[in-house]
């Protein structure tokens, strides 16, 4: 079988994959999850219950963003970049360099992740999809929540402003995480993004890039994004 990528279209962890995976020209199959749903048929592929999950055709199967970034940059660095032109290495650079695209990495998939989007998916998206009947948004914690993702978004936009990519002079994987969690909160209408310039101009770049197509085209039932969110010009 084809490799399978196991992913929920508004996980921003499951984002960050398939523009790796889109920018190295693999292709995967896409089988969408319901992270609320708990089902035990996907935890018994990942018993942590997190997205993404990719499949291999040989049979391997990777669990988590961090595995599944690293295998790819590790694959490509042994089997060569057989493809014109060559994709961006996700963990480019020197040991100092990639041991700061690793920090940035984690800082987007765990420290905005808990602080912003996580609870933003689960007030905005996860809370009305419950089979018991929605929730309505706590305003509380949506409150909290913005709160945080200023402070993050100042944060990337520092970087933006202070360097030609969030980690250094190439584009790595941390700006794919930055942007599949900041790409996420832009869908729930949450980025002000006339506050922030260089973190506008740093993600129209990124927006630009065919490997974000893809993402720009997913909708959620009941949850439609702000015209903004896919025009390339907003």
């Amino acid at each position: 079988m084809p490799h399978r990528l196991t992913q929920y279209r508004l996980c921003p962890r499951s984002r960050s994959v398939r523009l790796a995976l889109a920018e190295h020209r693999i292709d995967v199959e896409l089988s969408e999850e319901k992270p609320w749903e708990w089902r035990q048929s996907f935890l018994a592929k990942n018993p942590a219950g997190e997205l993404p999950v990719l499949e291999l055709e040989n049979g391997l199967m990777l669990c988590g963003a961090y595995s599944i970034s690293e295998f790819i940059a590790e694959d490509m660095a042994v089997a060569g970049t057989p493809v014109s032109p060559a994709p961006p290495a996700l963990f480019p650079g020197s040991r100092e360099d990639r041991a700061e695209i690793r920090r940035l990495v984690d800082w987007y998939h765990g420290k905005f992740d808990r602080e912003v989007t996580r609870e933003l998916l689960v007030e905005k998206v996860y809370n009305s999809m419950r089979p018991t009947g929605p929730i309505a948004p706590d305003p509380g914690v949506l409150r909290a929540v913005r709160a945080n993702l200023r402070y993050h978004l100042s944060y990337t936009g520092y970087l933006a402003d202070s360097r030609r990519w969030l980690s250094g002079d190439e584009l790595s994987f941390a700006d794919f995480a930055a942007a599949a969690q900041i790409s996420t909160c832009d869908y729930l209408g949450e980025i002000p993004w006339q506050e922030y310039p260089a973190l506008k101009a740093w993600y129209q770049r990124l927006k630009s890039r065919p490997s974000f197509r893809p993402l720009l085209g997913d909708r959620v039932p009941g949850a439609a994004p702000p015209l903004a969110y896919s025009d390339l010009d907003f």
